[in-house]
C-alpha cells in the first residue's frame, strides 16, 4: 500500500480513462527519456507489483512508470478506466467475449485488472477513491486518449456495456459523435474518443489506446524525442484537437504528443 499522500494522487473517475501508466524494462532509462521530454519530475508510488513511480508536473501526478517483469510482452502505455466495481467490470468483459488477462487484484487503495477488448486493444480497470474529472492544462499531462480500432462503433458498444455508459447522469457524462469520432465527455470536458484508424496511421499497427501528452510545440517535442533516443512513427499533423506527432520511446512503446495547431 502507498502512503496517504500517494493514495490521494490517483482518483477514480467512473466510466472514462482516469490514469495512464507504462511498465518499462529499464525504469531509469524511461525516466531519463520522459523526464526531459515532458518536463516530468518523479516521486515514489506504490510498489505492490514492483518498483513504481508517479510522474509529476505542475504539482500534479499525471502518469505512472513501473518496472516490467521478464518476458517478451510488447511494452505499451496502458489507459485505465475508472469503475465503481472492478468485479462487475471484469465480469462484463468476460461475458462479452473479451479477454480478462489479470485480476481484479488489490493495489494501493483500490483494485486493478487488465483486459483486452474484442479487437485486441489492451486497457486497465481501476476501482479506487472517487474523484471528479479534470482537464489538466499542464505541459506533460495526458490530455487526449483515443482508441485506434477498425470498428469504433462496435468498440463503443463493448465499452459502453462494460462501464455502463447508458443511464449515467447526463449532466456529468455524455457520449457524442464529433469530428468522425465517438467522444466521451465528463464534467463538461472531452476526455477520450474511439476512432477508426486513418489511412495516414502507421501500417500494421494493432488496435490500441493512444495516449497523447500535452506539449507547447509539437515539432520541437518530436525533434527532442529523437535526440533522447526515441523514434518517429510519422510526420506531425494537425487535427481538430491540436497538432499531433506519434512517437516511440527508447524501448518501442508508442505514444503521442499534442500541441497547438501549426
Amino acid at each position: 500500500m502507498g502512503s496517504e499522500e500517494t493514495t490521494a494522487r490517483v482518483r477514480c473517475v467512473a466510466a472514462v480513462p482516469c490514469w495512464v501508466s507504462l511498465m518499462a524494462r529499464d525504469l531509469e532509462g524511461a525516466k531519463d527519456f520522459y523526464g526531459p521530454l515532458l518536463g516530468w519530475k518523479f516521486e515514489p508510488g506504490p510498489e505492490g507489483f514492483g518498483p513504481y513511480v508517479h510522474a509529476v508536473t505542475g504539482g500534479e501526478a499525471v502518469a505512472g512508470l513501473g518496472l516490467a517483469g521478464a518476458g517478451a510482452v510488447p511494452l505499451a502505455w496502458t489507459s485505465y478506466f475508472g469503475t465503481e466495481s472492478a468485479d462487475a467490470a471484469a465480469d462484463a468483459v468476460r461475458e462479452r467475449g473479451a479477454t480478462l488477462a489479470v485480476g481484479p487484484l488489490a493495489f494501493d487503495a483500490g483494485r486493478v485488472a487488465f483486459a483486452a477488448d474484442p479487437a485486441g486493444a489492451v486497457f486497465g480497470i481501476w476501482e479506487g477513491p472517487l474523484g471528479r474529472a479534470r482537464k489538466l492544462e499542464l505541459p506533460g499531462a495526458p490530455v487526449w486518449i483515443e482508441l485506434r480500432t477498425p470498428d469504433p462503433f462496435a468498440a463503443a458498444l463493448f465499452y459502453g456495456e462494460v462501464f455502463r455508459w447508458d443511464g449515467r447522469d447526463a449532466e456529468r457524462f455524455e457520449v457524442r459523435w464529433e469530428h468522425d469520432r465517438v467522444v466521451l465527455r465528463a464534467e463538461g470536458h472531452s476526455v477520450a474518443a474511439l476512432a477508426k484508424e486513418q489511412a495516414g496511421g502507421p501500417a500494421g499497427t494493432p488496435p490500441h489506446w493512444e495516449v497523447s501528452f500535452a506539449v507547447q510545440d509539437t515539432d520541437r517535442a518530436l525533434a527532442r524525442a529523437v535526440e533522447l533516443g526515441g523514434s518517429v512513427i510519422g510526420p506531425a499533423f494537425d487535427t481538430p484537437y491540436g497538432r499531433v506527432a506519434r512517437l516511440r520511446d527508447r524501448e518501442g512503446a508508442r505514444f503521442a504528443v499534442i500541441g497547438p495547431k501549426g
